[in-house]
Order: structure tokens, then sequence, then C-alpha cells
């Protein structure tokens, strides 16, 4: 008894201690983040429920018509005429008249197989528009990703130039106190904070926007707080990509050049499907009648055909072969639209690489570190005034944001250029 009343005390004892309401962190490189992307995202579950869709409509389109019976000629009641029919075996036939007509239609034309034809085709376009929003989505979330992550590192070096700030401002009431340095001076070392935390708290809030919309995208529970990892992304030297093999690339694999061809094909399927439905169909049907003419039991047989005289579908015809004049007009844009693209997405990439590189080469950002220190010592030394320090904090502030820019816009160039290509550049 005494040994489970001390594993009880225990168990109380570490429920206590647990933190209550323990926010978990989950950390993502960008790899580990587009992986848990596919994985998880429910727009890509639903929109490729589009292609099961497109399945079921194969298999219905694949059904024969169902035959049709139909009961008629029933009297419930009887008559005196009624009285002079044979009484039959059959409680329910027993001085009962009624008629039964079994009827079914046939498809003439191979108009079944042509609907099949075109359900096929529906579904190649499912898969082709399901790739393309996956394509589209995918760049989405690199975007964010890389915005994220230009954000976090900013938020970085505001918090160390906030600390660095407050440092001053504390060291400045300490003199201001004694008499040492004018109250204007630490005023407007104080206003120059205000201005910092203001930046700081504007960023955070939109760097809490991009972890929504990130955690959406990755199906993450809104309790749980995500943190990306910053990873060298290595791109490729501009240079070294050919154009002309960007664009044959693209033309092979896009989804939407695919996905023009397809519309025109969908469309000339639906001209021979609609061409067929100029031969009516036929309906064969038997029919049982019981006491309703000449003779006691009647079986017949019919056959029942539309006379094609003013309707041939002469208008669905036109519209089909216009559809196809139309889809071959759209495909031809689309072709100038994306292969334009290309173009623009590969010169914004040269842009971006070629002004990322120069920054990124350059000592200059590792000697404006080492400066903003010694700002910091001259400052409290009286070598500089406080003008002369606030003005280079914020150039410095200024030119380190440039960097990370300058990262970020290269990033999400490079990733639009793989999009407009719907391929890995390597």
């Amino acid at each position: 008894m005494n040994y489970i009343k001390i594993i009880a005390l225990c168990i109380v004892i570490v429920l206590c201690i647990r933190p209550i309401n323990a926010q978990q962190t989950i950390k993502f490189t960008v790899e580990q983040a587009e992986k848990q992307f596919l994985e998880k995202n429910l727009r890509i579950f639903a929109e490729r429920c589009n292609i099961g869709i497109a399945d079921a409509a194969i298999v219905q389109a694949k059904l024969f018509n169902n035959p049709t019976i139909t009961a008629g000629d029933i009297n419930f009641w009887h008559s005196n005429a009624a009285e002079e029919l044979e009484v039959s075996p059959s409680p329910f036939g027993n001085r009962v008249v009624y008629s039964l007509e079994l009827e079914q239609m046939i498809r003439t034309a191979g108009k079944r197989r042509k609907l099949i034809d075109m359900e096929k085709v529906s579904k190649e376009i499912a898969i082709q528009e399901f790739e393309a929003f996956l394509s589209g989505l995918k760049t989405e979330l690199k975007t964010l990703l890389y915005e994220t992550l230009f954000l976090q590192s900013y938020m970085e070096i505001i918090n160390l130039q906030l600390q660095s700030v407050n440092n001053l401002v504390e060291v400045y009431k300490m003199q201001s106190s004694r008499g040492n340095v004018a109250k204007s001076e630490l005023i407007r070392l104080q206003v120059s904070l205000i201005e910092l935390e203001t930046e700081a708290n504007e960023m955070l809030a939109e760097l809490n926007s991009r972890y929504r919309e990130l955690k959406v995208l990755l199906n993450i529970q809104p309790e749980t707080a995500i943190l990306l990892i910053p990873t060298t992304v290595l791109t490729k030297n501009p240079d070294e990509i050919s154009l002309s093999n960007l664009m044959e690339m693209a033309i092979n694999s896009r989804p939407e050049f695919l996905l023009a061809d397809l519309d025109v094909k969908l469309n000339e399927k639906a001209l021979k499907y609609e061409k067929a439905q100029r031969l009516p169909d036929i309906s064969l049907s038997m029919n049982y009648d019981r006491y309703g003419g000449v003779w006691k039991n009647f079986i017949g047989f019919g056959i029942g055909v539309d006379i094609p005289m003013f309707d041939r579908n002469q208008g669905a015809i036109k519209m089909a072969k216009l559809s196809i004049e139309q889809a071959n007009y759209n495909a031809e844009n689309e072709r100038n639209t994306v292969l334009h693209e290309i173009v623009e997405f590969f010169n914004n990439y040269k842009i971006n690489y070629n002004f990322y590189r120069k920054l990124a080469d350059s000592d200059f950002f590792d000697d404006l570190e080492n400066m903003l220190e010694v700002y910091s010592r001259n400052l409290l030394n009286r070598n500089i005034n406080m003008l002369e320090y606030i003005d280079f904090m914020e150039a410095c502030l200024s030119a380190k944001k440039a960097i990370l820019t300058a990262k970020k816009n290269l990033e999400i160039s490079f990733a639009e250029l793989e999009f407009s290509v719907n391929n890995q550049i390597k």
C-alpha cells in the first residue's frame, strides 16, 4: 500500500511541476518544410480528389442505359365486363386487365465509346490541372519561406541593435543624473530607441502573419510555434544557364502547355461525339397485354427511332468546330505567355544574382559591423556626438537590411524561374 502511495505522490509532483500549456516549437529547414507541405497540405488533398472524380466520370460513361419497365391499363375495380373474364388461378390476375412493357434504349454511332474517350481526356486535364496547381502552390510556399527567413534574420539584427541602444540609454541616464551629459542627448537617444522598438514591433507583427500562413500550408496546429532554420541555398550562375534550354524544358513539362493541347484534343473528341448525335438512338421494346385487345394474352415487340427531319444537331456541331478553333488560339496565346514569362524571370534572376554576389563578395559588411562597435565606444568616450552615432547606426541597419533583401530576392527569383520551367535547374 505504501508503495502505491509513493507512486501516486510522484505522479502528482510531476504533473504539478509540468509547464501548463507549454507551447511546442517545431524547427524546419526549407527542405523539411517542403516535405511537410507535400505530406500534410489540405489543399493538395482536396485538389487531388478531382482526379478521382474524373475516374468516376469514366466509369459512369461506360455504363449502359437502364431498361424501363412500365405497368399500365390496370383496373382496380370490377365491372360488368370483368364478370365475363376467366377467373385466373392467381389472386392478382383475378378479373384484372393490365399491360406490361419493357423498353431498352440502344445508343448508336458509337456514342458511348466517344463519350468514354471524352471523359478520358477530361481525366488527363484533371491530372495536368493538379500539376499546375501543385507547382504554383510550391512556389507560393517557397516565396513565403524566404520572406519568413528574411524577417527572422532582420529581427535578429534589430534585437541586437535594441540591446546595444538600451545599454547606451542606461549609461546616459546615469551620466545625465550626474550632470555629465546634456539631457537633450539622452532624449535623442531615447527617441532613437523608440523608433527601433516601433520598427521591431511592426516586423514582429509581419513575421507572425507569415507564421500563420506557413502553419496553414503545413497543416500545423495554431498553438504550435514554428521556427525556420536558415540554410545555404546554392543558386546557379545565370551565365551557365541557357535560355533556349529553359524554353525547351518548359515546353516539355509545363502543365499549361499540356493543358492547352488537351483542350484542343477534348474539343476534337466533342466534335466527333456531336456528329454521332446526328444518328438517332433506337428504342427496343417488348410488351404484354392481358385482355387489352383481340387476344386474351398478347405479347408484342416494337422498335422506336427519332426521325432526324428538323434537328440534326447542326448547332452543337458548329459550336464544337468553333471551340476547336478557339482552343487552338488559346494554346498559341498560352505558349507566347509562358515563353515571355520565362524570359522575364530569367532576366530578373540575373539582376538579383549579380547584385547579391556584389554585396556578398564585399568585405564592406564585416567592416560595418566592426565600425558600429567602434562608434559605440567613441560615443561613450565623447569622441563623436550623438547625431554622428545615430546617423551611422541607421546607415548600418539600412545596409544590413539591403543585403538580407538582396538574398531574399535572389532566392525568390530562382524559385520563380524554376516554376516557369516546372523543373529543378541544376
